[in-house]
């Protein structure tokens, strides 16, 4: 008998190409969900597909872009920011009441620094006293929430001057401001995540942080630095929001982390960390923003827009997952 019979038949060998369109589609998933979207909703309403729509639809996600562009690098680094929301509405009525009291220009400014100051103090929380990400934000949202109630005293702070609403109604020609902090506030966050030694250290730290402590890495400082990021992201979009309604509110944002996290998984960052991408989160947004534009448009009950939304977060956890235990 020749080694060959003994041996058995050889496994066949995994195709490479097979292997290729697979990891190009995971990767592009959201991207190629947002093209069949579109011309879904084209074909079926011919108000979708104008400038007007697709410009408000990017104008009124600005926000929520912004937010989930910084979110992605805090749960690629091993954590969670349910915060934010609740950042937002602290920075928001810190714009408003600066703006009441002191200057509508200085109010703008206030939101990101005051948003920056509280993602700080969440780093530190999270990294120095080595209290769960989920945890610590849980009850910081808690105590953020509490003190813009206190800054607010309960009630609306209305801002009535002009110069206070340029950042989030003004546009230079036909393209919103928001779009455009939208489009530079990404860019930055990308060329840091992807073009830099710190971005390195977030994915190191996120995939193995022992690994990363044995290599030099200081892991508690990356960390810091990247809720430092989410809180100053969070308070950018709370001026732009805060300028588009020229009222400050202790009340809005509810539940707005739940959205955030939920387009960064839906755009395939791993919720285990060390896997992201911040254009794919930004794409989850957008894809979940179609999603609504077109149950609006078409007049659908509001009831299946939910369930498709539940669903499709629920498809993008459980690719993560198993993309986890291959």
């Amino acid at each position: 008998m020749t080694p060959s019979t003994l041996t058995g038949p050889k496994p066949a060998l995994p195709r490479p190409a097979a292997g290729a369109v697979l990891r190009f589609l995971q990767r592009n998933a959201v991207a190629i969900v947002i093209v069949l979207l579109m011309i879904a909703l084209s074909s079926l309403s011919p108000s979708f597909l104008t400038a007007r729509n697709l410009l408000n639809i990017l104008n009124q996600n600005a926000p929520l872009a912004i937010m989930a562009a910084a979110m992605t690098m805090v749960v690629i680094c091993g954590g969670f920011d349910l915060s934010v929301g609740a950042m937002f509405a602290v920075c928001g009525v810190s714009a408003a009441w600066v703006a009441v009291n002191v200057d509508p220009v200085l109010g703008l400014l206030a939101a990101p620094v005051v948003g920056l100051a509280l993602g700080l103090f969440n780093g530190l929380v999270v990294s120095y006293l080595s209290i769960h990400s989920f945890l610590a934000t849980l009850a910081t949202a808690m105590v953020f929430r509490g003190i813009a109630i206190l800054v607010t005293g309960g009630t609306l702070i209305p801002v009535r001057d002009a110069a206070f609403t340029w950042l989030g109604r003004g546009t230079i020609g036909s393209v919103n401001i928001a779009i455009l902090l939208l489009v530079v506030a990404v860019g930055l966050l990308m060329v840091l995540l992807n073009g830099t030694v710190f971005g390195r250290h977030v994915y190191s730290v996120g995939g193995n942080e022992e690994a990363s402590i044995l290599s030099g890495i200081r892991t508690r400082r990356i960390r810091t630095l990247t809720f430092v990021l989410s809180g100053l992201a969070a308070g950018l979009a709370a001026a732009i929001a805060v300028s588009r309604v020229s009222m400050g509110n202790a009340g809005i944002a509810v539940g707005m982390e739940l959205e955030v996290i939920a387009a960064v998984i839906i755009g395939g960052t791993s919720i285990y960390g060390g896997k992201g991408a911040i254009w794919r989160s930004v794409a989850g947004v957008y894809m979940l923003a179609l999603i609504n534009n077109g149950f609006n448009i078409l007049n659908i009950d509001p009831f299946f827009k939910e369930v498709t939304t539940g669903l499709v977060i629920l498809a993008a956890v459980a690719i993560s997952a198993t993309a986890r235990q291959k």
